[in-house]
């Protein structure tokens, strides 16, 4: 009504409660049936903005044949209540059949399909009533995104996001260079691990998962490290002060993500001078750390708060410090990731591989003191992974690199590789389920490669 300057008549409304619930019956048993790929409901602007939405997420083109008879612009751009969905074309006899069944038959339309590259045509009939390109629709549409987001964010970035919408994009994937599953392991058990002579002597090493108030990544953290066969014990600052737990009783120690008294200091900058500022602290946190039979990882906050302790922790005078993201945002994505070639122990047999991996965060810029300390940091092999771009190359632009880090860089460690800090979260994509997308080469199995880095730690203990 307001593209055509009209007053518009009757509003969408739910006419048939038992066909919306049949629908949701419908979707169900295709995904039981895995005879459906993709569902989306109706869009504000009509049939036609849904298939849109659909291609542009799905980086492909349409094939569309309107039926016979049928007015385009009420069809295409009318916002009842509806959805797209999308079928394998082996299956769709049997959906089919599924929605007589369940009396839907007269409700479904079948539109065309997807279709490989850029061209989107739609037919009416023998008549081709439209055609063009789906990176010019796609930039159509996220003109208004994109100016606001100029306006409340970096410009840079937001630039660099909007010019991808035209250039080709693979997708995420995974790549590895080690065996992590023989064929489909649905049991930490079956996954290939470094760590299992020592696991099959019944030894549970115990790691402190260190918290301080505001942290929230101390359970998805404790279960990664079980799943590796230590015995996760949750420990708090105020734990350590009172003398409840000393680190020394620890093999293993991590810091866990969020968001350390609300990060009012600078990310993980009260956590860190908390520890700094108390003697007794001190001293345990530097002992722990000079230990040559301990590890540590730092996880987001975590990685934030130990880089502030690099006085305490040898071989790490040139690592960064974590500032703000580039965009000014705080950036919750999958994102890919290269392991690379450094001593860090939790990430040894991993160099080469290419995974997609959680982040979450405002302040995940690596920041060098100088460009010295990064060259020393990148030429004594310090970095262990790095941001990349789904084609491969190391990421500069956003939003593959999320922060703004300079030559991707997300996770370092100490000289010796027992210190370990990234702001990439490992714990919360062991479990393909937790995966927001599944690269091919993960589908079907039940735990992903990235618990191989807590299996690396149950091996120091070999």
């Amino acid at each position: 009504a307001q593209c055509y300057q009209t007053i518009g008549g009757d509003v969408p409304d739910v006419d048939s409660p038992e066909q919306l619930g049949a629908l949701l019956a419908l979707v169900n048993w295709g995904r039981a049936n895995n005879s459906l790929l993709a569902y989306h409901d109706r869009s504000d602007g009509g049939a036609i903005v849904t298939l849109l939405e659909m291609a542009f997420a799905g980086r492909c083109g349409l094939s569309l044949e309107l039926p016979e008879g049928v007015e385009v612009d009420r069809f295409l751009f009318n916002e009842e209540l509806g959805a797209v969905l999308q079928v394998r074309t082996a299956e769709l006899e049997g959906f089919w059949r599924q929605a007589r069944a369940l009396n839907l038959a007269d409700c479904l339309v079948e539109l065309g399909e997807a279709v490989a590259g850029e061209r989107i045509e739609i037919a009416l009939g023998q008549n081709l009533v439209y055609e063009g390109a789906r990176s010019q629709l796609q930039t159509l549409w996220s003109q208004c995104s994109h100016s606001i987001q100029r306006l409340r964010d970096d410009s840079t970035c937001a630039d660099e996001e909007f010019a991808r919408l035209g250039e080709p994009d693979c997708g995420l994937s995974a790549t590895l260079s080690f065996d992590f599953i023989g064929e489909m392991a649905t049991a930490p058990s079956e996954v290939i691990d470094p760590a299992a002579p020592a696991l099959n002597l019944g030894a549970r090493p115990p790691v402190a998962v260190l918290r301080e108030q505001g942290v929230n990544g101390q359970v998805e953290m404790a279960a990664a490290f079980d799943m590796a066969g230590f015995q996760s014990m949750d420990v708090t600052m105020s734990d350590l002060q009172a003398g409840r737990y000393q680190l020394s009783d620890f093999s293993g120690l991590v810091a866990c993500g969020g968001f350390s008294f609300g990060d009012v200091l600078g990310a993980g900058e009260g956590w860190a001078k908390s520890i700094l500022f108390d003697s007794k602290l001190r001293d345990s946190f530097q002992g722990f750390f000079e230990r040559s039979d301990s590890f540590a990882l730092g996880v987001c906050n975590g990685c934030q708060m130990l880089s502030v302790l690099r006085e305490l922790i040898p071989g790490s005078d040139d690592w960064p410090y974590f500032r703000r993201n580039r965009s000014e945002q705080f950036e919750a994505r999958l994102s890919m990731v290269k392991v690379v070639d450094s001593p860090s122990y939790l990430l040894r047999g991993m160099s080469g591989s290419e995974l997609p991996i959680a982040v979450a965060h405002g302040e995940g810029r690596a920041h060098f003191a100088s460009e010295e300390c990064q060259q020393r940091c990148e030429s004594s092999g310090l970095v262990g992974m790095r941001y990349l771009e789904n084609s491969g190359e190391i990421a500069t632009r956003y939003p593959a690199n999320p922060n703004g880090s300079q030559n991707g860089i997300s996770a370092v460690c100490n000289q010796d590789g027992r210190v370990t800090i990234m702001m990439p979260h490992p714990e919360r994509v062991v479990r393909r389920r937790q995966l927001s997308y599944v690269p091919e080469a993960l589908r079907g199995v039940e735990y992903t490669p990235w618990l191989r880095l807590f299996q690396n730690a149950r091996t120091i203990f070999d």
